[in-house]
């Protein structure tokens, strides 16, 4: 099943491969976002840029905390915090965003971003509110 957050400029813009929502992935709040990396996305030391990854994991849990909304709601990070753990420069990330809690008007996400190897890359945390 797609969804808004499917086609969103931003994913787009940085060639995020939205995987299609499921019931499950709706009920559950989840999300499983794919970027094809090249040297576009590097740092001056050759590997994948901070920012970019932070964008993806932002994007996977932004999808994630999206799916559960109502028809007509909306929502906004209020934060973002993420760990790196290892230097990239791999062909393929997977970032997969989950909802840990919701209320009515907050929610807590976290995201982990593996290789293609499944190697973790890093871990990240934010909350998004009902707007």
């Amino acid at each position: 099943m797609s969804d808004r957050f499917s086609q969103a400029p931003i994913s787009v813009l940085f060639g995020f491969d939205v995987h299609d929502a499921t019931e499950t992935d709706r009920e559950l709040g989840r999300a499983v976002v794919e970027l094809p990396v090249d040297n576009r996305l590097h740092n001056p030391m050759g590997r994948v840029h901070g920012g970019v990854l932070a964008a993806l994991a932002d994007a996977a849990m932004g999808i994630a905390f999206g799916r559960t909304l109502d028809e007509g709601q909306d929502f906004s990070t209020i934060d973002l915090h993420i760990h790196f753990m290892r230097p990239v420069v791999s062909k393929k990330l997977i970032a997969t965003g989950e909802l840990i809690q919701r209320g009515l008007r907050i929610g807590f996400v976290q995201c982990k971003i593996v290789d293609e190897r499944g190697r973790l890359i890093c871990q990240s945390t934010c909350s998004c509110t009902v707007v």
